[in-house]
């Protein structure tokens, strides 16, 4: 059987060093390398090292050097295809089949390499031809400087079908498009993959480019297309920015994971060398163990907005079942709809520094993130939170690790009721610093806007946002990040909210009358209409007359708050359990500052209210 260099390049890959070694040997940690006695030759102080980022081991006495199969062969004594099966049984991967055709296939698949390289190349050589002005001119606004742009090998792939097809013709059609470069229809000549597109190489950690991925300049969709996977590229298993980002962690003793490309080359700019992203996927269990080879504590910077939040909780969750001692995660929360390339370039390589120096833990992030999941005002509730978190430390394979999760969330819980009975001083008759007195924001004029904070924002916002959404279906895909992250409490709004958002996606073109025609159909229409009465809570984006591009701005305005609002709340529930706990100066600080957000909040949606009721007066009065 012919194994392809590809095929034992993966197998080194899913197999740790230091554990396949520490089967039978004891290593101690040594830096960012294990060491031990030689098992090879006898030795009074320890010369073998195991070094997983590089996945070979070394004697310095013997001179024994090898990796996972050399290992196998050598120090257990098996024949090569003996070594390869069991490691190939550990690691969960499958021998490939016997195929007199393997042999050759895996030759061919040597020449990719060169073909990605030659592609990489012309590409290289497109950015800084008459075709790539537009290119270069987005890197700059970008702030990429012409060093970064070298460094990371950018290029553009010109408007064209043919082109990059012309240029390396002597590879064949049928290699391009092996390697992605090409797209192949039936009865058609195959045409160019990437078209009008600043290109991103993505090598592998030996700094062979193995895939592309590109990014439309102007307007248009997708904004990102990555190269399909080929025999060199498997985007579950492969990190931007790896072959660079390794040696760069070495000296920093860190590892970044961002979301996209260019965070990834603004933070080397600005001194971070040491970021990597995923490649258009949720983080995976292969792309995890990479990381961990490089470093014991990864930290996740994904963007502040809804989608880069959820991400890192999926990305938490998908790291339970992995976690071993001292091995696990850390997060760094950017504001609210900043990424970090708009950091560093706003705020400066010393601001992000800051947010490295304290990192959220993962037990952080686990428990805040199922502490805001849902109400906890009745037994039931919580009784539920104990659930969750107890089903979050269950996934964890490690004993060791899971009764430490398990205790600490026990910890936690006990703590958060452990207070409830003693009594609380409300917070206008608790002490406060001397000239700092606290003023309400002032009562809204009419009665309409008063009735918003009598009656529950968090219904009567969610109604009306959901009436805005029926009337201009459009701005729905505006608005699909914050809208997917929102949860409504009442049934009946929350099924009647999927059906739209479902409906609005499915058919970007539906306007208000279809949308309620197919909503009336599944069932809807007494609750939609319900909706759209002239008595529900009075904003520009509810009335059919209203002026479009002042209800598009009032829409967002009330999406804001709407997602807004709960953070706020949770975030004063925790700022009140802490002042009941034990009063402090700085947790008095804490829920007066949280106050006056919720408050502010209120104050914004009264605004839009009350202003929509003056452009109503002023119409009725013009007429």
């Amino acid at each position: 059987m012919s194994l392809s260099p590809q095929f034992l390049d993966e197998l080194r890959a899913r197999t740790l060093l230091s554990a396949l070694i520490g089967r039978t040997t004891k290593l101690q940690k040594a830096g960012r390398e294990f060491r031990a006695c030689c098992p090879f030759h006898n030795e009074k102080s320890p010369s073998f090292y195991v070094n997983d980022d590089k996945a070979f081991y070394h004697c310095f006495g013997c001179g024994a050097h090898g990796d996972a199969i050399r290992w196998m062969t050598d120090q257990r004594g098996l024949p090569f295809m003996d070594a390869v099966k069991e490691l190939v049984q550990a690691a969960g991967m499958e021998m490939p089949a016997m195929d007199p055709r393997a042999a050759e296939k895996a030759e061919q698949s040597k020449g990719l390499h060169d073909v990605m390289k030659a592609a990489a190349d012309w590409f290289e050589t497109q950015l800084g031809g008459l075709d790539g002005g537009e290119a270069v001119a987005l890197l700059r606004k970008r702030g990429v400087s012409d060093a970064a742009r070298r460094d990371f090998g950018l290029g553009f792939a010109p408007d064209s079908r043919g082109k990059l097809r012309t240029a390396l013709r002597d590879f064949g059609d049928a290699m391009l498009v092996e390697a992605g470069l090409l797209i192949s229809v039936e009865g058609k000549e195959p045409y160019d993959r990437f078209r009008g597109r600043l290109m991103i190489p993505i090598r592998d950690p030996r700094g062979r480019t193995i895939a592309f991925g590109g990014r439309i300049i102007g307007d248009g969709e997708p904004k990102y297309l990555n190269s399909p996977e080929t025999p060199l590229f498997d985007k579950g298993r492969n990190l931007y920015n790896l072959d660079r980002a390794a040696p760069a962690s070495r000296k920093s003793g860190r590892v970044l994971v961002v979301e996209g490309y260019m965070d990834v080359i603004a933070l080397a700019q600005a001194g971070f060398g040491e970021a990597v992203a995923p490649l258009g996927t949720a983080l995976t269990e292969a792309q995890l163990e990479r990381l961990w080879r490089l470093v014991d504590v990864p930290i996740l910077c994904f963007d502040g907005d809804s989608a880069g939040q959820k991400a890192a909780i999926r990305a938490a969750n998908r790291a339970l079942p992995m976690l071993a001692p001292g091995r696990s995660l850390a997060f760094v929360t950017l504001p609210q709809g900043v990424d970090p390339d708009d950091f560093v370039r706003a705020k400066g390589a010393g601001a992000f520094e800051s947010l490295l120096r304290e990192p959220e833990p993962l037990v952080d992030r686990l428990w805040a993130h199922e502490l805001a999941a849902e109400p906890l005002d009745t037994p039931e509730q919580k009784a539920g939170l104990k659930q969750r978190y107890t089903g979050l430390a269950q996934a964890i394979a490690d004993g060791d690790v899971r009764t430490q999760y398990l205790a600490e969330f026990n910890r936690r819980f006990e703590a958060l009721y452990a207070r409830t009975r003693q009594p609380f001083v409300p917070f206008q008759r608790a002490k406060r610093k001397p000239g700092q007195p606290w003023k309400a924001p002032d009562i809204p004029v009419t009665e309409a806007a008063k009735g918003v904070r009598a009656s529950g924002i968090d219904r009567i916002l969610a109604k009306a946002v959901l009436a805005g959404l029926i009337r201009h279906p459009a701005e729905i895909a505006r608005h699909m990040e914050v809208l997917g992250s929102l949860k409504l409490a009442d049934d009946a709004l929350g099924r009647l909210f999927e059906a739209v958002v479902d409906l609005a996606v499915e058919d970007q073109a539906l306007d208000s009358e279809g949308l309620l025609t197919i909503l009336a159909k599944s069932g809807f229409d007494i609750i939609a209409t319900d909706l759209l009465r002239a008595d529900q809570l009075s904003c520009s984006f509810t009335q059919k007359d209203a002026e479009p591009a002042r209800a598009r701005e009032d829409l967002d305005e009330a999406i804001a708050i709407l997602v807004a609002r709960p953070e706020v709340d949770a975030a004063l529930a925790e700022a009140t359990t802490a002042l009941m706990a034990g009063y402090t100066d700085e947790a008095f600080e804490r829920q007066v500052s949280l106050v006056k957000e919720q408050q502010a909040l209120d104050a914004r949606l009264a605004n839009l209210v009350q202003a929509n009721e003056d452009a109503r007066a002023f119409d009725a009065e013009g007429n």
